[in-house]
Parts: structure tokens; C-alpha cells; sequence
């Protein structure tokens, strides 16, 4: 048996090497790539190379500010679900929800206007989550988890 995390539509997940322990997110499997409100986005390069600058907000306290730094992953054309192309960087960072890590990428852009400063998309999820469209928080007082048989693909 494997076993798969639920999800909720929207959860509360951690970024901890940006410093964001708590971060209010929506789970949307219609999108690719996942993205984080980001603003005053600049590019620092170094010897190490280059790294990406920017602040976004609290989950803790929305109108707080945290500054972040990474190293610059790429930069990539995304289309947003209005069909908009937007040019965005990119970088990797481990996700946090509950107990479990993962290193996922993230396109930073503006989500001033969106509900959730961060959307999880299918590719930060992989195969380890089953996403319940109809609840939410399913993660925010114990791991929620279903298992189920895999079958093998040898014959």
C-alpha cells in the first residue's frame, strides 16, 4: 500500500528556507508551476551566481513584509488561466506541510490581486498528494492520509 497525503482547496504550508513558516496557499491542480506573491524583484550576481531578491507577505501577519533570497533557478514565459504571458523567474526552495520536506520550484510574480499569496501546482505535488476539492484544511491538525494498493507495471 501507498500512502497519499489529502489536501484541502486551500492550505496553510511552510517555505522555511524564505523564512515563511506559514504561508496560506491554494492547491490547484489546473496549474502547472506553482508561484508566489513577490514584489520589488531584483537580480544579484555573485561568484556563486545569481540570486534573486524580493519580498512577499506573512502568513502570520499579512501586513508584515519578509525579504527573500535565492538562487535563480531560470527564467521562463508562463501563461496565467487568463492566457496572459508573463515573463517570471524561477527558483527552488523546499516546501513544508506538516511534517513532510520537498524541494519544489516557484515563479515569482505579483498575486496582489489573487485571494492566496501562493499556488501549489501539480508539479510541486507529484504523486504524493490526492487533492479533495470540496474541503480545506485538511492538514492543519494531523496528517490526513489514504492508502491504497499500487499496481506494479511489470508483467
Amino acid at each position: 500500500m501507498e500512502k497519499l497525503v489529502l489536501l484541502g482547496w486551500r492550505e496553510w504550508v511552510a517555505l522555511p528556507d524564505l523564512g515563511l513558516s506559514r504561508i496560506k496557499a491554494k492547491v490547484d491542480t489546473g496549474a502547472r508551476t506553482s508561484s508566489l506573491h513577490a514584489e520589488d524583484i531584483s537580480l544579484k550576481k555573485m561568484k556563486s551566481g545569481t540570486r534573486v531578491r524580493f519580498y512577499t507577505v506573512s502568513g502570520e501577519a499579512p501586513d508584515r513584509v519578509i525579504y527573500c533570497e535565492a538562487p535563480l533557478l531560470d527564467e521562463r514565459q508562463v501563461s496565467d488561466s487568463g492566457g496572459h504571458r508573463e515573463r517570471r523567474y524561477f527558483i527552488e526552495t523546499r516546501l513544508k506541510i506538516h511534517d513532510r520536506f520537498w524541494p519544489i520550484e516557484l515563479s515569482l510574480t505579483d498575486r496582489n490581486t489573487m485571494r492566496f499569496p501562493m499556488l501549489l501546482g501539480r508539479q510541486a505535488m507529484s504523486h504524493r498528494f490526492v487533492t479533495v476539492p470540496h474541503r480545506s484544511y485538511l492538514t492543519r491538525k494531523s496528517l490526513k492520509v489514504l492508502e491504497i494498493p499500487v499496481r506494479s507495471n511489470k508483467s
